[in-house]
């Protein structure tokens, strides 16, 4: 039985300090994807300013920090049931990230139409079947719509499993597929969206290679949804919601994450009416702000079977409380992202000790699924060491609920997946996702489906 978690996890700095009795168990716990990986020390980089604000890239000025107990009731009451999980505490912290960071989305219905606009029964050499969705969201005078790229494998038996990245880029610049309807793309120095037709900077997906593992893979740009702009309120989902202006919402209401999550979930809607598509197993991933967006997804749409983060950082997976990179101070900050998240979130960027949630509890908040958080070695901006902290963290919680998380005291070594059902994966290299990440991802997410976490 899990004890208190403030028994089980004291961070000061950069030290763990954990119970020896917790953590013995911890080390002769079974059925781990690995045994106990050696440690990997990154390096110290020369301290930085991001907009005027300082950087700290040294481990040894992180700074003391307390983290709030996960498994502890608003009124003190110690959660030591998944009973008392489930129906309590859960809604709880997610009502705080709600209100305290990505802000709360619009309730009310919205007219939804689907339709499929193109399929082929043997796309890509035959190798696929793929399909091409319209999700058109708004009533008449106002629609927008989001364009849904599905490819599932030719020979499948079955509804199979999708794995769905939402994506930077409009659907004809994400593969390599020049039957792909070409998507739109926003322009910052217009203000608008125009045909997506320059190159994109971005790498295509794994097709053929999320294929032949067996599964469906699909996409969607962010875009289509709510632009990534201050000034593409007009032009996104919550416009639908709330006429005016946006500086005119509550200190509660969504930002542009909120929105994207919105998006993800009409995706699914989509799933679910298709008989082809395994709707009970859906994994998400994004990358970087997209990380963010999915931890945030799984955090409140529970037909999110399983999450992969990459390199979600501040605001997602990296704790707050640790001085180290990006900071809610430069995240929140009016010269940068502050339109991503709710307008309460600025309030933690003179001290983020004094939040009321941190990272640890956004991953808490996705058991018992299966989430992967993947970063790189070199990417110091969103501090690996604080996603791997808060994944430790969070495992008490995967173990109060009959899953394994991390079971390693130390930042492993770079190309080495620890953990099980909660599990922390550090390429060799930088932000984003490299060709060998795949692999893992796809391993990963086999492993969890076979087991007995979805369902």
């Amino acid at each position: 039985m899990v004890t208190s978690y403030g028994e089980l996890v004291r961070l000061r700095g950069a030290e763990m300090t954990s119970c020896p009795r917790l953590l013995l168990s911890w080390l002769l716990t079974a059925c781990t994807l690995v045994a106990i990986a050696g440690a990997a020390e990154l390096p110290d980089y020369p301290d930085d300013t991001n907009n005027g604000i300082p950087v700290n890239y040294t481990e040894a000025n992180v700074g003391e920090y307390q983290l709030p107990d996960p498994l502890l009731l608003d009124d003190g009451t110690q959660v030591t049931t998944a009973e008392q999980w489930r129906t309590a505490r859960r809604e709880q912290l997610r009502r705080q990230f709600e209100r305290y960071q990505y802000g709360r989305a619009a309730a009310g219905p919205m007219p939804l139409d689907y339709e499929v606009v193109e399929s082929s029964p043997s796309a890509l050499n035959g190798t696929a079947v793929r399909k091409q969705v319209v999700i058109r969201f708004g009533d008449t005078e106002r629609s927008q719509f989001m364009d849904l790229l599905l490819y599932l494998p030719a020979h499948r038996q079955g509804p199979v499993p999708v794995l769905l990245s939402i994506n930077f880029m409009p659907n004809n610049l994400s593969v390599d597929d020049d039957a792909v309807r070409v998507g739109r793309i926003w322009n910052r120095e217009t203000g608008q969206r125009e045909p997506a037709t320059r190159p994109s900077r971005f790498g295509r997906l794994p097709v053929a290679q999320v294929l032949a593992a067996g599964f469906g893979l699909a996409t969607f740009n962010y875009a289509d949804v709510d632009p990534d702009a201050k000034d593409g309120f007009s032009h996104g989902v919550r416009s639908l919601y709330a006429a005016g202006d946006p500086s005119e919402m509550a200190d509660d209401e969504w930002g542009t994450i909120a929105a994207w999550v919105w998006g993800i979930s009409r995706a699914i809607d989509y799933f679910e009416q298709d008989a082809d598509v395994d709707e009970h197993r859906v994994a998400i991933t994004g990358i970087s702000r997209l990380g963010k967006t999915v931890m945030w997804a799984g955090a409140n749409d529970e037909r999110v079977a399983a999450v992969i983060a990459s390199c979600s950082g501040e605001g997602g997976a990296a704790l707050s409380r640790r001085n180290y990179g990006e900071t809610i101070a430069h995240l929140a900050s009016p010269k940068r992202y502050s339109y991503q998240f709710a307008k309460n979130y600025q309030t933690w960027a003179a001290d983020p000790r004094i939040a009321p949630v941190d990272a640890h509890e956004l991953v808490a908040l996705i058991a018992p699924r299966p989430l992967l958080l993947q970063t790189g070695t070199s990417d110091k901006w969103s501090d690996p060491k604080g996603e791997f902290l808060a994944a430790q963290a969070a495992t008490p919680v995967y173990e109060l609920l009959g899953q394994q998380g991390i079971n390693v005291q130390e930042l492993p070594e770079p190309n080495t997946l620890v953990g099980d059902t909660l599990a922390f994966y550090m390429h060799d290299g930088g932000h984003g996702m490299v060709p060998g990440d795949w692999q893992v991802f796809l391993e990963f997410l086999t492993k969890q489906f076979q087991s007995s976490t979805v369902s």
